[in-house]
């Protein structure tokens, strides 16, 4: 029996998504309009894909650092693209205690500008490059419709800037951290993900090119998981960032900027989990296995402690539920909250030599002999539960991709079931906008490699130019 407190996924998706969100405890609503409360549960989350993440930027040889919050009006107004592209979204401070500012400081949606105006004064030479900076913080967009980590006003993110000497090495890192997003998705998040470029209309404002990564839902809504920029000496020429070059002569640096969000968290909400709460990818989850003793008497209890202790000694996150709750009590909570693995200890199971465990993705228990090789036995359960919610996910994907070649298929595809629609284009914005007119469809991405499926653009019948994904957005 589903959990009561959750409506039913294919009933009504929107409801289901933020009755999970508040069932597991991952996140509230606050007195800050569009803006939510990231709860303990949510929060570990976002901590484990940080502590994954930061490793490997770390080790590709990228540092951590903090810029300001606060960002004056005339930097923000330095790269023009920037802040036309944003400017519907930034929030402003015109005062500072009971004292108006002489100038606005709009509060960062975006950090281009201080990661620039920073690098004017600490860039000479060529010796100075590359300098590989990533920042962990919260930024601020005056959006107008907000829902629980997929778009909120405030919301957390990594935001990587990097300027290098030369355009090769640049786009290079464009494209590399575009390989550790796509990697981080499919492995650790375990959601299929596509990786393409943007259109000139859909890429991110001031950037010469944007790389991204995109994923479907459940219901076949499409998200952008990832982004990365590659900016040229667009913002080095606005923000005047110059190095002496080899041979003693003044250049401007080449520039990237890429980042994820905790709309991530909502992605794996909405790929992954069920009508009786949040499932978890083992890799991602900060708590992989809960141990529930049953019963009254101390066996039990000793017995769920010496499981717990050889776990967390061999890298398995593991803890024990000795609440004052009933068993079933305790199973449902465990698995609102998406523990991957769940083992029981019953008094009656260990005098018959047992111990059962139980998958949350899907539901099955095992009863196995209690002298198994209980660290072994879990590392392999994590394996094959890993494994199988990204196959799953990816039969789920796969299941909703389909082919158009003109604009009736695209409507009776959307109006079905939407997906990710794979269709050819001529590389005119005014087919592009004319895709917009069918329920707000828009390009995912371009696939730069990929193989025409039709020689004529899906919606003018010109000659077509690019195969891209198409679908509707988060």
């Amino acid at each position: 029996m589903a959990n009561k407190a959750i409506t039913e996924r294919d009933v009504d998706f929107a409801q289901w998504y933020t009755d999970v969100c508040r069932a597991a405890k991952l996140a509230d609503y606050s007195s800050v309009k569009g803006c939510i409360v990231i709860e303990p549960n949510g929060y570990a989350i976002w901590e484990k894909m940080q502590e994954i993440l930061d490793k490997k930027f770390k080790e590709l040889g990228h540092v951590n650092c903090q810029m300001p919050l606060l960002i004056p009006e005339n930097l923000l107004k330095k790269e023009g693209e920037l802040v036309e592209g944003f400017a519907p979204e930034v929030a402003w401070v015109t005062e500072g205690g009971s004292k108006k500012l002489e100038e606005r400081l709009a509060i960062r949606p975006t950090s281009e500008t201080m990661f620039c105006d920073y690098y004017a004064t600490h860039v000479k030479s060529h010796r100075d490059l590359p300098m590989l900076y990533n920042q962990w913080c919260n930024v601020l967009r005056w959006e107008k419709e907000t829902r629980p980590f997929l778009r909120s006003r405030e919301f957390l993110w990594q935001e990587g800037h990097t300027i290098h000497a030369t355009e090769e090495e640049a786009i290079k890192e464009t494209e590399q951290m575009m390989d550790v997003y796509e990697w981080f998705h499919n492995e650790i998040l375990a959601i299929p993900s596509i990786t393409g470029r943007k259109t000139e209309k859909e890429k991110f404002a001031g950037a010469e090119f944007t790389l991204t990564n995109e994923a479907l839902m459940y219901n076949g809504i499409a998200l952008q998981a990832g982004t990365s920029h590659y900016f040229g000496q667009k913002f080095s020429k606005a923000y005047d960032v110059k190095f002496t070059n080899k041979e003693n002569k003044e250049e401007f640096v080449y520039q990237t900027s890429w980042g994820t969000t905790t709309r991530m968290i909502g992605g794996l909400i909405m790929v992954h989990s069920d009508d009786y709460g949040l499932v978890l990818p083992p890799r991602v989850a900060p708590k992989q296995v809960v141990i529930i003793p049953i019963g009254k008497g101390e066996e039990a209890f000793t017995k769920a402690e010496e499981i717990k202790k050889e776990l967390l000694a061999n890298g398995i996150t593991a803890y024990v539920d000795n609440t004052d709750k009933s068993a079933g009590f305790k199973f449902a909570e465990a698995e609102v909250n998406g523990i991957p693995v769940r083992i029981e200890v019953g008094e009656r199971d260990l005098k018959e030599g047992k111990i059962v465990f139980a998958r949350r993705d899907t539901r099955e228990k095992m009863t196995e002999d209690i002298d198994i090789n209980i660290v072994e036995y879990t590392k392999t359960l994590l394996d094959i539960i890993q494994h199988d919610m990204y196959e799953r996910a990816k039969e789920r994907r796969d299941s909703l991709t389909f082919e158009a070649h003109n604009m009736d298929e695209v409507r009776e595809i959307l109006e079905t079931q939407p997906g990710f629609i794979h269709a050819m284009w001529c590389g005119d914005e005014e087919c592009e906008v004319k895709m917009k007119e069918i329920k707000g469809c828009k390009s995912r991405c371009i696939l730069e490699n990929g193989e025409h499926i039709d020689d004529k653009c899906v919606c003018c019948g010109k000659e077509a130019k690019h195969h891209v994904i198409w679908g509707l957005q988060y």
